[in-house]
C-alpha cells in the first residue's frame, strides 16, 4: 500500500488523524486513503481531490490566524501555561486572567515569538506569546485579550497537578445492578437495592465502595436497550432503577393498592423467566410512576424540584423532550419528521409546549433519580464507606438516542467508534457509537464534556472510565467500512483528563481508568502521574514471557480484581465456560480443542502460581472445588500492592454465567442475567446477606485492607 499524497498526509496531521498505526503485534499498518478521506469528511473537511485538499489547508490556515485566542487554554496547578494571541501586526497586546471568584490577575508574562505575520484579507496579523503564572488555582477561568479597540476572551481550564491517593487501602464489590433483585424490587435491581448492598458490605465486612454498572438512561420505549454501555444518554439516568415506594409523594398516594398490584405482576413475570425482562418491569413501573407524579407536592418539594430544573437547565429540557418525542415517534430520531430532528427547531419547541405534561414527567423522573442516588451515596457513607458508590462511564452513546440528537454539533457524523483488530477480536470492533469531535469540543470550551463529568461525580465517591484510552485517541470507522479499516483520531488528553481531574478534585473523589488491552506505555505513565488509577484483571496480568505476573510486581496505583463483566464469574472461568460459549456461538478463530488446550494451560499456570505461594493445596481441583480456588485467587489479590481491591458479587455467591459475551447481541442474553447461586438458582439480595460463601470471601478482602500493602505471607 502506497503512502498518502503529501497534501492528504498534511491535512490528516493537522486534524489529528493517524495515517499509520502500530497493531497488536507491533507491526506498522498504513491507513488507506479512503479511510483518511472518510474520517476527514466526518470532521467537516472535504479531501477527496487535490484541489479540495489545498482549499482545506488554506481554510485551516485562515481559521487559525483569524482566531484572536486559542478556543480553550488548559493548564495545571504549579506550572506556567503558555498561550498565543493574534493581533494586528505591530499592535501591542495585553492579557489578563479573570478567575472564577472574580479576581483579576495581570501578572502575565510576554515571551519572544518570531513567527512571521500572516496576511488575512489585506491585514497583516502577528502572533504574540504569553505565559500565565504557575500559582493559578484550579478552576474554570477566562483569559481576556485587548489590543487597541479589539477585545476577545476564551476559557482557561486549570486542573490539579495530581489527584491525591486514597488515605488507606480499600476493597469493594462490583455488581451489575439490574441483576441484583430483592423481595421489594420490581423484577430489576434498583437504587434501594444498591443502597442496601452498600450498607451490608460496609457495616458487616468493612467494604469501602460498590462499583456499579453504568446507570445511564435508555430510551423509554420497548424494546429497551439492555446494554448499559449503549445508552441513549450518559448524562442522565435510567428511571428503571427507581424504587417507586421510596418517592416522598408515594406516602400520599390514594391508589397504593394499584401500585402494589403492578409490583406483584412485575415480580411474577420476573420469577417466571430466567433472564431480566426490562420491558415488563418498565411497563409496570412506568404506570406506577405516573400515578405518583400526579400527587400534589408540598411547597418545599416544589422548591426542590424547581432548584433541580434550574441547575440542569436546557440540557434536561432537551433530554425530557427527546423522551416524549421518542414515545410518540419511536426511539430513532433519524426517522422522525424532518422538522423534529434538531432540538433547536421551532417545531420541537411547539411539540414541547403542546405536550408539556409528558415532557415534565421525564424531567420529574430525573429529579427522583437524583434524590435516590443522593440517598444511596449518603447512606453508604454513613455505613462507613470511604468512597461509597463508584459510578461507571460508558465510552459513548446510542447513535439514535437523546445525546446523539441533542449534541449533534459536537459529535462526528458519518463515522462510528470502535477498536482495531487485536488478539481477541481479529476483525476489529465497531461499537456503533458516534465519537466526540475534538475540534468542536475545544470550540465549545468542552462544555458538554464538563457537564457530563460533573454529573457523574454528583453522587459518587469515584468514577470508573471505560476505555479511558479513548480520551487520548479513539478508533474511528467510516460508515460502511469494516472495523479493521478505521484509524485513530487524536484528542487533547491534557484537556480531557484535566477536566476529569478537576471535577474529581471538586467532588473529593477518585478516578479509575479501564486501561486494558493495547495501550501505549506512556499513556499509563501519564495517568499515574495525574493520580488516575489503572485496572488490573488477574487473568490478564502476565510478564513478558506470558507467565503469571508475581503479586509483588503488580501496579500499586490500580484497582485489581480477578474477573470482569466480559468474562464469566471465576467459577465459570475455572470450568472454561467462556471457551465453550464462544464455540457454541461460532466466535472462535481456531478449533475448539486448541482453544480449550490453550485456556487449560493458562489456568494451570495460575494454579501453579497459587500453589507456589502456598494459597492452594496440591490436590485441589479448581473445576470440582471452585470455592477454595476462588478464595485463593482473591487472597492472591491481597498480596499485590494495589490500592483498591475488587470482588465481583457473582464471585461472592458462586454464580457461573457471564453477564456479557463480546461479539454478540441477541445470540446470548447479554446484560440480562439475574444473580444466581452455583446451581443456577436465582438469588435475591436478602439471600446474599445470609450467604456464608459471600461472607467468607468478603472477610478475606476485609482482612487484607487492614494489613500491610503486600499482605501477610
Amino acid at each position: 500500500m502506497t503512502e498518502p499524497a503529501p497534501s492528504l498526509a498534511e491535512l490528516a496531521g493537522r486534524f489529528g488523524v493517524a495515517t499509520a498505526y502500530e497493531d497488536w503485534t507491533g507491526r506498522q499498518v498504513p491507513v488507506p486513503d479512503t479511510t483518511l478521506v472518510g474520517v476527514l469528511g466526518a470532521l467537516g473537511v472535504a479531501a477527496t481531490t487535490e484541489p479540495e485538499r489545498q482549499a482545506a489547508l488554506a481554510a485551516h490556515d485562515r481559521g487559525y490566524w483569524s482566531r484572536p485566542l486559542p478556543p480553550t487554554i488548559v493548564g495545571r496547578v504549579g506550572a506556567e501555561t503558555p498561550l498565543w494571541a493574534h493581533v494586528t501586526d505591530g499592535q501591542p497586546a495585553q492579557i489578563r486572567v479573570q478567575l472564577e471568584d472574580g479576581t483579576v490577575r495581570h501578572d502575565v508574562r510576554q515571551v519572544d515569538n518570531f513567527t512571521p505575520p500572516f496576511e488575512l484579507d489585506g491585514r497583516w496579523v502577528g502572533e504574540a506569546s504569553f505565559v500565565l503564572p504557575a500559582d493559578l488555582p484550579p478552576g474554570y477561568h477566562r483569559v481576556h485579550l485587548r489590543s487597541g479597540a479589539d477585545e476577545a476572551s476564551t476559557a482557561l481550564i486549570v486542573s490539579p497537578r495530581r489527584l491525591p491517593r486514597l488515605g488507606r487501602r480499600a476493597w469493594g464489590l462490583a455488581t451489575q445492578l439490574y441483576s441484583v433483585r430483592s423481595r421489594r424490587s420490581w423484577g430489576v435491581g434498583d437504587l434501594a437495592d444498591l443502597t442496601d448492598l452498600a450498607v451490608w458490605s460496609a457495616s458487616r465486612h468493612g467494604a469501602d465502595y460498590v462499583l456499579v454498572n453504568p446507570l445511564h438512561a435508555a430510551a423509554p420505549t420497548a424494546p429497551m436497550e439492555p446494554s448499559p454501555y449503549l445508552p441513549t444518554s450518559r448524562r442522565y439516568v435510567n428511571p428503571l432503577y427507581l424504587r417507586v415506594e421510596a418517592i416522598d409523594e408515594f406516602a400520599y398516594l390514594r391508589k397504593r393498592g394499584r401500585v402494589r398490584r403492578l409490583q406483584a405482576h412485575a415480580q411474577q413475570r420476573a420469577a417466571a423467566r430466567d433472564s431480566i425482562d426490562r420491558d415488563a418491569a418498565w411497563a409496570a413501573k412506568r404506570a406506577a410512576l405516573e400515578l405518583v407524579y400526579r400527587v400534589p407536592r408540598s411547597a418545599g418539594r416544589e422548591l426542590a424540584y424547581a432548584a433541580f430544573r434550574a441547575r440542569e437547565g436546557a440540557a434536561l429540557d432537551d433530554f425530557a423532550t427527546w423522551c416524549a418525542l421518542a414515545e410518540q415517534f419511536g426511539a430513532d430520531w433519524h426517522h422522525w419528521p424532518q422538522e423534529l430532528r434538531h432540538p433547536a427547531g421551532p417545531a420541537v419547541a411547539e411539540f414541547a409546549a403542546e405536550h408539556r405534561a409528558a415532557v415534565d414527567f421525564h424531567r420529574w423522573l430525573q429529579w427522583q433519580l437524583d434524590e435516590q442516588l443522593g440517598a444511596a451515596q449518603s447512606r453508604a457513607g454513613a455505613a462507613g464507606m470511604a468512597l461509597g458508590i463508584v459510578a461507571d462511564l460508558a465510552v459513548g452513546v446510542h447513535p439514535h438516542g437523546a445525546d446523539a440528537w441533542a449534541l449533534q454539533e459536537v459529535l462526528a457524523l458519518g463515522v462510528t467508534a470502535g477498536a482495531p483488530p487485536d488478539e481477541f477480536n481479529q476483525r476489529g470492533q465497531d461499537w456503533s457509537q458516534p465519537p466526540w469531535r475534538p475540534d468542536r469540543l475545544a470550540e465549545q470550551e468542552y462544555q458538554p464534556f464538563r457537564a457530563l463529568i460533573r454529573a457523574m461525580f454528583r453522587h459518587a465517591g469515584g468514577l470508573r472510565i471505560d476505555h479511558i484510552i479513548g480520551l487520548f485517541r479513539l478508533w474511528w470507522i467510516p460508515d460502511g467500512a469494516a472495523p479493521a479499516h478505521g484509524t485513530y483520531v487524536r484528542y487533547d488528553h491534557e484537556a480531557m483528563i484535566g477536566i476529569v481531574a478537576l471535577e474529581a478534585h471538586r467532588a473529593g473523589a477518585l478516578v479509575v481508568g479501564e486501561d486494558l488491552g493495547t495501550v501505549q506505555p506512556w499513556v499509563r505513565d501519564y495517568l499515574a502521574e495525574r493520580g488516575v488509577l489503572g485496572t488490573s484483571i488477574l487473568w490478564f496480568e502476565r510478564d513478558r514471557d506470558g507467565a503469571p505476573l508475581p503479586a509483588e510486581r503488580w501496579r500499586e496505583d490500580c484497582l485489581s480484581s480477578v474477573t470482569t463483566h466480559d468474562l464469566p464469574p471465576t467459577a465459570g472461568y475455572l470450568a472454561a465456560d467462556h471457551v465453550r460459549l464462544r464455540a457454541r456461538l461460532g466466535l472462535l478463530t481456531r478449533p475448539v480443542e486448541e482453544e480449550l488446550a490453550a485456556d487449560r494451560a493458562d489456568r494451570a499456570a495460575w494454579m501453579a502460581e497459587l500453589r507456589r505461594v502456598g494459597l492452594l493445596g496440591a490436590h485441589t481441583d479448581p473445576e470440582r472445588d471452585p470455592e477454595d480456588t476462588v478464595l485463593a485467587l482473591h487472597q492472591y489479590l491481597g498480596r499485590t500492592p494495589s490500592r483498591l481491591l475488587g470482588v465481583a458479587l457473582t464471585d461472592a455467591v458462586g454464580d457461573r454465567r457471564t453477564q456479557n459475551q463480546p461479539g454478540t447481541t441477541d445470540e446470548y442474553p447479554n446484560w440480562r442475567i439475574p444473580l444466581a447461586g452455583p446451581d443456577g438458582t436465582a438469588l435475591l439480595l436478602e439471600d446474599v446477606f445470609t450467604d456464608p460463601r459471600a461472607a467468607a470471601l468478603a472477610e478475606v478482602l476485609h482482612g487484607f485492607v487492614h494489613a500491610a500493602p503486600n499482605g501477610p505471607r
